[in-house]
């Protein structure tokens, strides 16, 4: 049974806009496995602590850290995403790039000597490769012919999830949330139009001689 780790990131919770594109997406997830079990982790209303003293401390140490503090935080996420077949972050963009809630999970994950290990020849990820599918939602648009801001997040989240080991990352958006109404709904159906052309190309083709 595959096992979704769903982290969702927005202060605005379900009623968020990268809540609901996630959910979409899960969706299509469920329709190709109707058997896996999601397990949700709300992080946008700052229940995530950053990491504290014990936890810089361990990282500057080769012995074994101490299990108190936010290094007990950090165990309990890298376990949970260890667990977990696929991953997907619900996220809005906040000036320009993932929001601090966002970036404190991150900073519990991604952990020398746990998650990745320093070598000769750089920074080695530790975690089995899987799939990552990243919702973002955005007040103004990042990507296209009518972009006007930059856009720190995709890039940023490519390098970091690819130090631990995860490469395998596709990204959807609703994006010009802030334009209104007629905005989100145009928005909305060409995160939709994408998600079905990326699992109608990812989903098997039924075998020869059944009934599609």
């Amino acid at each position: 049974m595959k096992r979704i780790l769903f982290v969702s990131c927005s202060p605005r919770g379900r009623a968020a806009e990268s809540h609901r594109l996630a959910q979409r997406l899960i969706g299509h997830l469920l329709e190709t496995q109707p058997d896996a079990v999601v397990m949700e982790r709300m992080i946008g209303w700052g229940t995530i602590d950053h990491v504290d003293e014990n936890y810089a401390i361990a990282q500057a140490s080769s012995s074994d850290p101490s299990q108190s503090g936010s290094i007990a935080v950090s165990e309990e996420l890298i376990q949970e995403l260890e667990s977990a077949d696929v991953l997907v972050i619900g996220t809005p963009m906040h000036n320009f790039t993932v929001p601090s809630v966002l970036k404190a999970w991150i900073d519990h994950v991604v952990r020398v000597r746990r998650t990745f290990d320093v070598t000769p020849n750089g920074k080695v990820g530790l975690l089995r490769d899987r799939p990552v599918f990243v919702a973002i939602s955005s007040g103004g648009k990042f990507s296209g012919e009518r972009a006007r801001q930059p856009d720190f997040l995709t890039p940023y989240l490519k390098a970091v999830l690819g130090i631990i080991g995860l490469h395998d990352l596709a990204f959807f958006s609703v994006q010009g949330t802030g334009s209104g109404p007629e905005a989100i709904a145009a928005a909305r159906a060409r995160a939709e139009q994408a998600l079905r052309e990326h699992f109608s190309s990812v989903r098997p083709a039924p075998a020869q001689g059944a009934i599609a």
